[in-house]
C-alpha cells in the first residue's frame, strides 16, 4: 500500500509542476497587458543618441522595465537607455550592477541584474547596453 500512495504522490506532484509551468502562458495570453500599467512614463527626446556617458556625472538610475533605464545626471539632465534585448528580471529586481575600466558607462558595456535574495543579492542575467538618448521627461496628471 505505500508503493501506491508514493505513486499518487508523485502522479499529484507532476500534475502540479505541468501546471505551475503552463501558467505563464496562460497569463501570457490573457488580458495581462491591459491590467499591468507601464512603469515607463513617457518622454520627449531633446538631443541626438551618445554611445556613453560619464560615470562621474551619474547621479541616479531608475530602472523602468525589463528594458529601459533612465540614467539621472547631475544637472537633471536624463538620458534613457533602450536596451537591445529585454534582460530577464532587471524590471522585478530594479537593480543591476556593471564594471567598466574607463569613466564612462558605454552602449558596448554589459549589466548584471542584481537579484535580492534572502537580505543578500545574487547575480542574475547579464545583458548589454543601448545607445543613451537625452530625453525630458513628461509628467502626468493623476487622472491619465
Amino acid at each position: 500500500m505505500p508503493a501506491n500512495r508514493r505513486l499518487i504522490a508523485a502522479g499529484l506532484f507532476a500534475t502540479g509542476a505541468a501546471l505551475f509551468a503552463l501558467q505563464p502562458l496562460a497569463l501570457a495570453q490573457g488580458d495581462a497587458p491591459a491590467a499591468k500599467k507601464s512603469r515607463v512614463p513617457p518622454a520627449e527626446v531633446v538631443g541626438e543618441p551618445v554611445s556613453c556617458i560619464n560615470l562621474s556625472q551619474i547621479r541616479s538610475s531608475e530602472v523602468r522595465d525589463d528594458r529601459t533605464i533612465d540614467f539621472v545626471m547631475s544637472g537633471g539632465r536624463v538620458y534613457r537607455n533602450e536596451l537591445p534585448q529585454q534582460c530577464g528580471s532587471l524590471g522585478f529586481d530594479r537593480a543591476f550592477t556593471y564594471s567598466t575600466s574607463l569613466t564612462q558607462l558605454c552602449n558596448v558595456d554589459i549589466i548584471t541584474v542584481l537579484q535580492n535574495v534572502g537580505g543578500g543579492f545574487n547575480r542574475g542575467a547579464s545583458c548589454g547596453l543601448g545607445e543613451f538618448t537625452p530625453v525630458k521627461l513628461i509628467k502626468q496628471t493623476k487622472g491619465g
